[in-house]
């Protein structure tokens, strides 16, 4: 699969966990769907392309103020579960992590 599409599918987890967990929805809320189509459009854009490392180690922040707080939220909160709810996708995530930041 290829690497942007990966991250989209990382990012939508992450979204949906928060959504489902930490504010009880049994399906994306408006503002969860808003931030996960920004994600995904900033993924499309990414100037990088199939070379990008992971966000959190990217040299542009191309997030806009308001989506980049929420984003982070969002990752804070799922970041950790995501080794309960999708282990192989975390694992992988922090494989990139790693891997891209030597």
């Amino acid at each position: 699969m290829a690497r942007i599409e990966q991250e989209k599918k990382t990012v939508e987890r992450m979204v949906r966990i928060y959504c489902r967990h930490k504010e009880g929805n049994k399906v994306l809320c408006d503002d969860c769907k808003k931030l996960l189509e920004y994600a995904h459009k900033r993924l499309s854009d990414c100037k990088f392309g199939e070379q990008k490392s992971t966000c959190k180690q990217c040299p542009v922040h191309c997030y806009r103020p308001d989506m980049k707080q929420k984003i982070r939220e969002v990752m804070r909160y799922a970041g950790p579960r995501m080794l309960l709810f999708h282990p192989w996708a975390a694992l992988r995530h922090l494989w990139q992590e790693r891997k891209s930041g030597f």
